[in-house]
């Protein structure tokens, strides 16, 4: 896993080691040296220059470039430096870069554009001189590099009305939740650190990766049977949602992702539209009243016996019946409760309490929106701070929640891991159905809520990256997704990756 600095963090974490291990100046050395060796430079080269330490960073890339004859050409948005910085800027005079002061230059002559306007720091909108050239570094049509993260674009969640759109952002020191989060896909083409020997001082979040899938996909034993991997049920579809191919294709995630058994359990009325549909999975119909729902103790006893796992919520509809079955979840069932779609507006209007004092273990796989429902915030509030938001309520209600978005946050609420797998493509009906039953999955079998939730999210990211490479991102369904699956869990397990 990689780490991820809050901008506090990495404030801190910066000023404490200019303070006691390495002065600003060789730190500053060091980010300039690392940016120039992660690009193949094609000359000539504009380094467009804030005030702060980020232009310090641009200043010590031009002399670089200077010495390597590479033409380069320094803007200054204006002649305000910080102490390490100015002590580059005069480097550059001495050593005859070319320096402008930024008068709404034209750069579409530059192959090479390098940002080093505003840096981590940066929160709220851009106006004046920076607008303007952030704009013009973006119809520049050169190559955009962005020192340590896209000027305009918030560090800590990666919100930015005007921001530059780079082809490589160089991260100095470690990455931030900005280089992930929000907007981040669609404005930076690649991305990459630069370590220059700054320690976090504070807890970080933890990007996860391939190679942390690998322990959990261990391959299985012989002297096994479906009940050695988990019964899992997953409950949903009404009458206004029969959502007959997406519980179908659900189901199948579970499958795909080795769940043992399982039983998909929906209204009676639709068990003959659904029951075609399914090979592998049982189906188990509940009582029910115009297609929806009637909760009924003596069938959800049966429904749940041997399960590891529960998953409701999936176009399950809001009406009494379905509350009253998440209720009684919540309190009798022992193993792990997946909530998702419908069940979260459902648990909205629960008192918090019934959470907290859940007999089961709670994982919960918002949107953005289904959050705000469930905190009484705005949409725009846990936008702005949907790590913080997520970790608040997950330690307040004792659930792990798994916040969906371009990166997934995953939290606990004492540990918060990211997944950035998963691609434009998945903005599609369904697609929360198929994470659902990965993680469904996943959750019988994974030493603990945290790690499978990650997990899951990880496999659903990236066979919607494999649905999308084949079907391109507009024609691509959930149910492409969840027919990547298979791929996936192949290259986790040993034997076939």
């Amino acid at each position: 896993m990689i780490p991820v600095l809050s901008v506090e963090n990495i404030r801190k974490s910066d000023a404490w080691t200019c303070e006691h291990v390495t002065p600003g100046r060789e730190l500053m050395a060091r980010a300039a040296r690392a940016i120039f060796e992660a690009v193949d430079w094609r000359a000539p080269v504009a380094i467009v220059c804030g005030s702060g330490n980020n232009a310090g960073d641009g200043y010590a890339l031009a002399l670089l470039l200077r010495e390597r004859a590479i033409p380069c050409t320094v803007f200054l948005l204006k002649e305000k430096f910080s102490a390490d910085g100015r002590y580059y800027y005069e480097q550059c005079l001495s050593a005859g870069v070319e320096t402008r002061l930024w008068d709404g230059a034209d750069l579409t002559g530059y192959a090479t554009v390098v940002d080093c306007l505003l840096g981590t720091g940066f929160r709220g909108e851009v106006q004046g001189a920076a607008r303007a050239a952030i704009e013009a570094i973006n119809r520049s049509g050169a190559t955009v590099i962005a020192a340590d993260i896209n000027s305009g674009l918030d560090g800590e969640n990666g919100l930015g009305s005007c921001c530059v759109r780079s082809d490589l952002t160089v991260s100095i020191g470690g990455y931030q939740p900005g280089h992930f989060l929000n907007r981040s896909k669609d404005v930076m083409r690649r991305k990459c650190n630069a370590d220059i020997g700054i320690k976090p001082l504070e807890r970080t979040c933890q990007l996860m990766e391939r190679t942390d899938l690998l322990p959990l996909f261990a391959a299985r034993q012989n002297f096994s049977n479906k009940g050695s991997y988990g019964f899992t049920a997953l409950i949903g579809g009404s009458e206004h949602y029969p959502g007959a191919i997406r519980l179908a294709a659900m189901a199948n995630a579970a499958m795909r992702c080795g769940a043992g058994v399982v039983r998909v359990a929906l209204p009676r009325s639709l068990y003959h539209d659904l029951l075609p549909l399914i090979l592998e999975s049982t189906v188990f119909p509940l009582p029910d009243e115009g297609g929806q729902i009637v909760f009924d103790e003596t069938e959800a006893e049966t429904l749940i016996q041997k399960c590891r796992t529960v998953a409701i919520g999936m176009g399950i509809g809001l009406g009494e019946g379905a509350a009253a079955l998440l209720r009684w979840l919540l309190s009798h069932f022992t193993g792990t409760l997946i909530v998702d779609a419908d069940g979260l507006t459902l648990l909205s209007r629960l008192d918090r309490a019934l959470l907290r004092g859940a007999a089961c273990r709670l994982v919960l796989t918002p949107h953005p929106g289904e959050f705000a429902r469930l905190t009484g915030l705005s949409t725009a509030e846990v936008l702005n701070a949907p790590i913080a938001q997520a970790e608040a309520y997950a330690l307040d209600t004792g659930a792990t929640v798994l916040l969906k978005g371009p990166t997934t946050v995953v939290t606990d609420g004492r540990e918060t891991r990211l997944v950035d797998t998963g691609c434009a493509g998945m903005a599609t009906a369904g697609s929360g159905d198929v994470l659902s039953g990965i993680l469904a999955a996943i959750c019988a079998w994974a030493p603990d809520a945290l790690t499978a939730a990650a997990a899951a999210a990880w496999v659903n990211g990236r066979a919607g990256e494999l649905a999308q490479r084949r079907y391109g991102s507009i024609t691509m369904l959930a149910s492409d997704t969840a027919a990547c699956i298979r791929e996936v869990v192949s290259e986790l397990e040993p034997g076939q990756r």
